[in-house]
């Protein structure tokens, strides 16, 4: 095992947005909804923070991802109880692939070079007093595909 990089994205997940499309002097372009840069940026920067200044992984890495859901406040002290002791889960949106994308695109360029390097993921979905989403990267190999 190599490097290892944990990290905590506060608030509450967030999805990638799909991609918008627009007409602009006459042609067509793509764009992501400001929501989603926004909540890409607040990763990057959480991130970015618990490298620490290290180079970007080059391997293969491996990704360990809890989404941590806010308890609805409507939800009465028992069913609070069961959701926070994982009897209850969020089955709501958004979804856990959702959020993984807007993670993985958020770490591009931060904490590897591209999340093509990710090989191995574990994620959950639970609920939780503070939401927000736990990252752990380990770099499982130090070499880029092909390099020997």
């Amino acid at each position: 095992m190599g490097e290892k990089v944990t990290f905590t994205v506060p608030g509450e997940p967030q999805g990638k947005g799909r991609p918008r499309a627009t007409i602009r002097a006459g042609h067509a372009a793509t764009y992501t909804p400001e929501k989603t840069r926004t909540y890409e940026g607040v990763i990057a920067v959480a991130a970015q923070n618990a490298m620490a200044g290290r180079p970007l992984f080059a391997g293969a890495c491996a990704v360990d991802m809890d989404i941590l859901c806010l308890v609805p406040a409507s939800w009465s002290q028992k069913k609070r109880a069961q959701a926070l002791t994982g009897i209850l889960y969020p089955t709501k949106k958004p979804d856990v692939d959702n959020v993984e994308k807007a993670v993985f695109d958020a770490m591009n360029g931060v904490v590897w070079r591209d999340d093509v390097q990710v090989v191995d993921v574990v994620k959950r979905k639970r609920y939780a007093e503070t939401p927000g989403v736990r990252v752990a990267v380990i770099e499982i190999s130090g070499q880029p595909d092909g390099a020997r």
